[in-house]
Order: C-alpha cells, then sequence, then structure tokens
C-alpha cells in the first residue's frame, strides 16, 4: 500500500481590492504584505492563486516577504459560485433571499463554478501521497473558501453560502491520513493592525 501523508492546506482570501477589483487598495497591499511576514514560519512549498488581479497581486505580495516559495496561477483558485442549491435544499425562511442573490450573477460563473469546485476538492484537499507532510497556500475568493471549509465540515453543500472571510486573513485545514479534516483556524486576522480588520465583511457582521 503507498505511504500518505498530511496536506495542510492554508487559504488566504485576497486583500482589499479597490471599487472595480482591478487592483489591490493601499490597504490591500499592506494587508498582503502582513500575511507574508505571519508566513514566514510555516514551511509553504507552494503558492497557488486565482487568475484575477486582486488575487494574483497579493499572492506576489506574500510571495515576497517568504523565500524562494514558487507561484502558481490555478483556475480553480478563481472567483466563481461552487453549488447552485435547488430551493427545497435550503431553509425555507432564507430560500428565497438566497436564490436571488445567486440569481445576480452570470449565468457562466453559475454553470461552469460547480465543475470547477469539484476539481478544487480533487487538487487541494485531502492526505498527500508520500512520506512528506505537505503545506501549500492557495489565495482565492470568498466563495471558495467558504466551499472548501463546507466539505471540510461534511456540512449539506449549500451551506458554503453565509460562510463569510475577511481580506487577508487565514484559514488552515488539517487532512490527516484516516482521520476527518480538522479545521485548525479560521479566519485568522491576527496578524492584522485593528483598522485593517473586517474588510471585505458586510458593516452589519462586524463584532
Amino acid at each position: 500500500m503507498s505511504a500518505t501523508a498530511t496536506r495542510y492546506l492554508y487559504l488566504a482570501r485576497h486583500g482589499e481590492a479597490s471599487s472595480d477589483e482591478s487592483t489591490l487598495t493601499d490597504n490591500g497591499r499592506r494587508q498582503a504584505v502582513l500575511l507574508g511576514e505571519r508566513l514566514r514560519g510555516a514551511p509553504l512549498t507552494a503558492i497557488h492563486h486565482g487568475p484575477l488581479a486582486r488575487a494574483e497581486q497579493t499572492a506576489q505580495l506574500v510571495c515576497e516577504q517568504l523565500d524562494d516559495v514558487p507561484l502558481q496561477r490555478s483556475g480553480l483558485a478563481g472567483d466563481y459560485i461552487p453549488y447552485m442549491p435547488q430551493r427545497e435544499e435550503l431553509p425555507s425562511e432564507s430560500a428565497d433571499a438566497m436564490l436571488g442573490h445567486l440569481a445576480q450573477f452570470p449565468a457562466e460563473e453559475r454553470e461552469q463554478g460547480p465543475g470547477l469546485a469539484k476539481e478544487a476538492l480533487a487538487r487541494f484537499t485531502g492526505p498527500v501521497a508520500g512520506d512528506e507532510p505537505l503545506h501549500e497556500l492557495v489565495v482565492t475568493h470568498n466563495f471558495l473558501i467558504g466551499w472548501l471549509i463546507r466539505s471540510a465540515l461534511d456540512a449539506p453543500k449549500w451551506r458554503w453560502m453565509g460562510i463569510n472571510h475577511a481580506n487577508a486573513a487565514l484559514t488552515v485545514i488539517r487532512y490527516a491520513p484516516g482521520r476527518p479534516p480538522s479545521v485548525l483556524l479560521f479566519n485568522d486576522t491576527g496578524h492584522l493592525p485593528v483598522d485593517l480588520r473586517w474588510t471585505g465583511f458586510p458593516p452589519d457582521l462586524h463584532i
């Protein structure tokens, strides 16, 4: 039987983006640098990032704080809807609002996203072949982080909705052989000063 080892999946949402999402703001760049400094002690072997500018710029700034960690662009780390629920799956009191929110997104994102999400689970989760633990960072977007957290907790597929992640916050999931996934950190902003926390969250969720 082939040996398997533990995977540590580090997840970060991109830094704060400009209103047109074409670049990071000054705050977003500061967030990315501080995230990179936070990760200096982690034995990362790769940084994967989505193709959109805000994710790519965040990954580059993180990478500049580290030593010789390669950057890898991946469409699987992009911004897409990972799962389109049916009305009967959703809580009756919130189904209309949730489906109405999803309907605002382009049809292409709603149609192609679930396939990408399935591939992302295959690529980024689960134990790895070999004897050595694997530590990788994925710089991505709110929806994919919610999808991966949902999967780790074995929650219903629609439950990626409502899992919010702050800009440049850190989540870590551990996939050990023979054990269920463990969420070691979620939405950790300890590396950010108070004025850089909670960006990317709706104002009514700030605590």
